[in-house]
């Protein structure tokens, strides 16, 4: 199975995300990051984030800007080409035949652009050949709804499928909206919330996080 990891924007828990997911999948798991930015070529990237937490070492990383920004603009600016989305399926739907999971762990928001023709990560998912789904990573507090609303429709309206939302940083102490976002999460996507990341998450040592990742799930 491949699931696909977006998030309503940038900043709102991917990596942990994937991270969580690598420990609660059974069987042989690899995560795939098609187009990491933001990083120089030594500077430990969002793989390195999964592998210190959950431990996963079947690690693939595609493109590597150094420009925090979308890809098709880092690229731009560094006078790179980058490959085309079906390369990366191709790729993908490999990794299929020998694990059991693999995680795709997209850039920024599903829309955000990946290759040279501004294809994204809802575009990669059509030309993939192997069962895959969504999973989509939204804010705790206000302005929720309306972010994870909009990114399941547009994943909907292009016949994907979505198998679930995860709060990407669920405070100790949440607040009123936090906390009737659980509810109306559901009510407005149409997608069950499917796990609650906490907040802090990230700095947890490797064996704290994989001990207690199983737990943030439903």
């Amino acid at each position: 199975m491949i699931t696909l990891v977006t998030g309503t924007d940038t900043g709102v828990g991917k990596t942990i995300t994937t991270a969580a997911l690598a420990v609660r999948a059974s069987g042989t798991v690899c995560v795939v990051k098609p187009a990491q930015t933001g990083v120089g070529p030594d500077e430990p990237g969002d793989l390195d984030d999964v592998h210190r937490l959950s431990g996963i070492t079947k690690l693939h990383e595609g493109v590597r800007l150094r420009d925090p920004l979308a890809p098709t603009t880092a690229a731009r600016r560094e006078g790179v080409t980058l490959p085309p989305v079906a390369s990366h399926a191709k790729a993908i739907d490999q990794l299929g035949l020998t694990n059991d999971t693999v995680l795709v762990e997209g850039a920024g928001g599903v829309l955000v652009g990946l290759d040279a023709e501004g294809h994204n990560l809802a575009d990669l998912a059509r030309k993939l050949k192997s069962p895959y789904g969504f999973v989509v990573v939204a804010r705790a507090g206000l302005g929720t709804l309306n972010h994870a609303g909009l990114t399941v429709e547009a994943l909907r309206a292009r016949g994907l499928r979505v198998d679930g939302l995860v709060i990407g940083s669920w405070p100790d102490d949440p607040d009123l909206a936090e906390r009737c976002n659980l509810e109306d999460l559901p009510a407005t996507t149409g997608v069950p919330v499917i796990g609650r990341i906490p907040a802090g998450a990230g700095e947890l040592s490797g064996e704290e996080f994989q001990a207690a990742a199983p737990s943030w799930f439903t």
